[in-house]
């Protein structure tokens, strides 16, 4: 790397957000200068549920990327409850359980491998200039990807503001019991919802498990807090569990996460406040994001339009994901309800297709359909109706 280069396309963050993003540049335009920054070594570890939705291989499939999972079990049974109120089923498309620190560093290999340029470097500061995007003071880029996760340093840079709720998360791995092999568990508690324990079976006698809620609730919140709630909810995954890592998750809200401005400067992933604020789930969201702003980029700088990327880009998250963010912001609001809460699993437990509406709605880019409201209405209406009698 010499001084005086202009990389086509800066990405700062080499999460799935991140290298995504590198990757889909490089297949959209396969002799682009691609720079991926990172501010650490691969791999890292990284706080997460490790669950890989098979609608993030799907994207990452159509960039040749489909082969991150190899060598891990794919789960196929959910089992979600809340009290007395149980669901257990197959799920219709099964998930990966990988620990980011196998994910990432393959999908950064995938990066390299299609031409991107990995450099170690922590960024501090953005200016835009006639010539580009410099980062700090040194490297310039006709466009920037900013994938540098909920304290986005680029999302600063311009100006953006999250604008949705957060969470708070604590993640360890536990041995799998027998009784879990093979299960992703999700155990709603009594604390201000949503709020939950969960424990993924990796595949390899080991589970990924944790327990995460709502920001701000006045609570006291502490990893005591929340490693109590895991072994309320889980016995035996709070005792048994190392490797201890909590971080925020910033919630998307009614529109699409921190806003993305107009100018040559992309905002994917976390960095974009793009996480699903039923679940928390984020992995899929970042990796479509990125794929999404690696082609807009690309084209950008082939078209020699570098400032129109971010107009670009905006229109093409919308496109992605704006009807499915609004519905998962109607649904996150519902299920601050515990009664809502129990009564989607009650109608779940009763109706497999809405079983599967729910999942859809939590790990992908599904929606309320009428099918799913509809059996949360028939679901509330005994408690409704013994409340009258009352």
């Amino acid at each position: 790397m010499t001084a005086d280069q202009v990389w086509d396309v800066a990405v700062v963050g080499a999460g799935p957000a991140g290298a995504t993003a590198a990757l889909a540049a490089l297949v959209r335009s396969p002799g682009a200068r691609v720079l991926l920054l990172d501010r650490d070594d691969f791999p890292r570890d990284k706080s997460c549920g490790d669950g890989i939705a098979p609608h993030a291989l799907d994207v990452l499939s159509r960039l040749g990327a489909h082969d991150v999972v190899e060598g891990w079990e794919p789960v196929r049974r959910l089992d979600l409850s809340r009290g007395s109120a149980r669901v257990a089923g197959h799920l219709a498309r099964p998930v990966w359980v990988v620990p980011r620190a196998v994910f990432d560093a393959r999908l950064v290999r995938r990066a390299v491998d299609a031409g991107a340029t990995l450099l170690r470097h922590r960024v501090r500061h953005l200016e835009s200039t006639r010539h580009g995007v410099v980062i700090d003071g040194s490297i310039t880029a006709r466009v920037v990807i900013g994938a540098d996760g909920a304290r986005s340093i680029v999302r600063g840079a311009v100006g953006s503001r999250l604008r949705g709720p957060s969470a708070v998360a604590i993640r360890g791995y536990a041995p799998t019991p027998d009784v879990r092999r093979g299960l992703q568990v999700i155990r709603y508690g009594e604390r201000r919802q949503p709020s939950y324990a969960w424990a993924f079976d990796r595949g390899d006698g080991q589970s990924n498990v944790g327990y995460g809620e709502l920001a701000g609730s006045g609570d006291g919140l502490s990893k005591a807090l929340m490693l109590d709630q895991l072994e309320r909810l889980v016995p035996g995954a709070g005792e048994s569990g190392t490797a201890w890592r909590a971080h925020h998750l910033p919630l998307s809200g009614w529109g699409r996460g921190a806003g993305q401005p107009d100018g040559p400067v992309l905002l994917v992933g976390d960095a974009a406040g793009l996480v699903n604020p039923m679940t928390g789930e984020g992995i899929y969201y970042a990796v479509a994001t990125g794929a999404a702003a690696g082609r807009v980029a690309a084209d950008a700088v082939s078209d020699g339009a570098p400032d129109r990327a971010g107009a670009r880009h905006r229109a093409a998250a919308a496109a992605l994901l704006g009807r499915h963010l609004k519905h998962t912001w109607a649904a996150a609001r519902l299920s601050r309800s515990p009664r809502v809460v129990e009564a989607g699993i009650v109608a779940s437990a009763r109706d497999r297709r809405v079983f599967d509406d729910l999942v859809e709605l939590g790990l992908g880019d599904g929606r309320l359909t009428p099918r799913l409201v509809a059996g949360l209405g028939r679901a509330l209406l005994p408690a409704r109706a013994t409340k009258r009698e009352g």
